[in-house]
């Protein structure tokens, strides 16, 4: 099954990405994620989810179109969140907001609706470069990361899988 293979991949590569920004990035670094990186691992944790499931379930046709759709959505939403971090990053000096509260505040103090409009909304502290490989910020290697993502959902969602037994295009 073509799906199998990038359920692996899936879970695998969010899962070494997570762990690289916790225990490399946050704790070896000491570079704290802003609120926006927090939402992009959060979709990183949904693109793994669904691998997960997939690889739990081993679905069929309407399973893994489904699995696929989700992780479109997540990847999706994070290529969005990313490329808004990277358009804050790359505003002029004297337009960038002001930092605000950190994510922890932001949820004990405020409805989550307005918890989400507030992070989205960007803050000071999610323009910073804190790290860059190759002329990339962190968010731009993100931009890519999900991108990938997103074709690969794409694929899996309109993918015509050959049925085994019969050696016919499946419907």
């Amino acid at each position: 099954m073509i799906a199998a293979r990038w359920y692996w991949v899936g879970l695998l590569g969010s899962g070494a990405l997570l762990a690289i920004a916790y225990f490399y990035f946050q704790l070896e670094l000491g570079l704290p994620p802003c609120p926006l990186c927090m939402f992009q691992r959060a979709c990183l944790v949904g693109v793994a989810f669904f691998c997960l499931l997939g690889l739990i379930f081993k679905p069929k046709k309407i399973g893994s179109k489904l699995l696929a759709f989700g992780g479109l959505v997540s990847s999706a939403t994070g290529l969005a969140i990313a490329g808004r971090q990277v358009w804050l990053q790359n505003l002029p000096a004297d337009q960038v907001p002001e930092c605000g509260p950190d994510l922890e505040f932001m949820l004990e103090a405020f409805p989550l609706m307005q918890t989400i409009e507030t992070v989205l909304s960007g803050s000071g502290e999610c323009a910073e470069i804190q790290w860059q490989l190759l002329g990339l910020s962190m968010p731009a290697w993100m931009v890519l990361v999900f991108s990938v993502m997103v074709i690969i959902c794409l694929k899996l969602l309109f993918i015509k899988e050959r049925n085994y037994f019969s050696g016919a295009l499946g419907r």
